[in-house]
């Protein structure tokens, strides 16, 4: 079954692809459309989820992409990241992707802010959150294939490298690197 970006109808695609809602500029659902349709170069605007994690040292968690994803399989990326499913909150996203991801239940969330992320094949309206976290991190072997703390100098000397996303690489920029200075 086709979605348009109009099609509000709650029903899951016959080939059970996920489905995305997608949305305006200010993060209002619009539609849906399946993550292939998605990730075909539409630019269909569909919301995602990160989640910074840094450590007491200040240090923040990478996680390298595994390489079965099928986007930027094998680059490290934002600890925590993924699409909000149809019909899930930005919380609910958050915290699902977290539990996944590193098996973290126990968190407090700081929304940093929201912004529009396009590549050549998508575009995202990405919620950027942080939170300090010293517990256990149990990565998932089919999400990510290896994590760790990085120093905040050892990625600003990875940048360019083709190491990082380019998604991580320009919120590092904007977003992380504005963000440290304040604290």
């Amino acid at each position: 079954m086709q979605t348009s970006p109009m099609d509000t109808n709650n029903t899951i695609s016959s080939n059970g692809d996920e489905l995305f809602p997608l949305v305006n500029n200010k993060g209002e659902m619009i539609g849906k459309a399946t993550r292939r349709e998605c990730h075909s170069g539409t630019k269909w605007l569909h919301p995602v989820v990160h989640l910074h994690v840094f450590n007491e040292k200040e240090e923040l968690y990478l996680q390298k992409r595994s390489m079965n994803k099928d986007i930027q399989p094998g680059k490290w990326d934002t600890a925590i990241g993924g699409h909000i499913d149809y019909g899930e909150t930005v919380e609910e996203a958050l915290r699902r992707e977290a539990r996944e991801e590193l098996n973290i239940t126990e968190f407090i969330p700081e929304k940093i802010t929201s912004y529009i992320f396009e590549s050549a094949i998508e575009k995202e309206l990405v919620n950027t959150f942080r939170t300090t976290y010293s517990g256990t991190m149990i990565p998932d072997c089919n999400e990510l294939s290896d994590g760790r703390f990085w120093t905040i100098d050892e990625i600003t000397l990875n940048l360019g490298k083709n190491i990082f996303t380019p998604n991580f690489e320009n919120e590092f920029k904007q977003v992380i690197i504005p963000l440290i200075r304040k604290i």
